[in-house]
């Protein structure tokens, strides 16, 4: 049986992304890790951010990308503001991303970001 082109370069980033100690998951998995106590070894700064607000530590999420300059970072950190309810601060974080949310449901925004932040699986 021969892989197709894309299945074969997946297959390909998940066994580096294994090897390299990244964590490969899809977002049904990523949902279901929430019932460990920590999340899993290898997740982005981001998507750690992303799995405490999915367990409800919102606190402990924004801690992790408060100060974290990165595009991905500034992203979730727009996030979490929106959730909040403070929509000035969410724009600004989102400008600073170079992002603008598309969704009027934060949980769409919520899985279009861990979507677009998780390692292929």
């Amino acid at each position: 049986m021969q892989l197709s082109s894309t299945r074969r370069q997946d297959a390909i980033l998940r066994i580096y992304n294994l090897a390299k100690g990244i964590a490969v998951m899809n977002p049904a998995e990523f949902k279901a890790s929430v019932a460990s106590d920590q999340p899993p070894t290898g997740l982005s700064t981001p998507v750690q951010a992303l799995w405490w607000d999915w367990k409800g530590d919102w606190t402990r999420a924004h801690n992790l990308v408060d100060e974290l300059e990165t595009p991905e970072g500034m992203a979730v950190h727009a996030y979490l503001h929106r959730k909040e309810g403070e929509q000035w601060n969410a724009d600004y974080w989102y400008a600073k991303a170079g992002r603008k949310y598309h969704r009027d449901q934060l949980s769409e925004e919520w899985t279009a970001l861990v979507e677009g932040l998780l390692p292929a699986s």
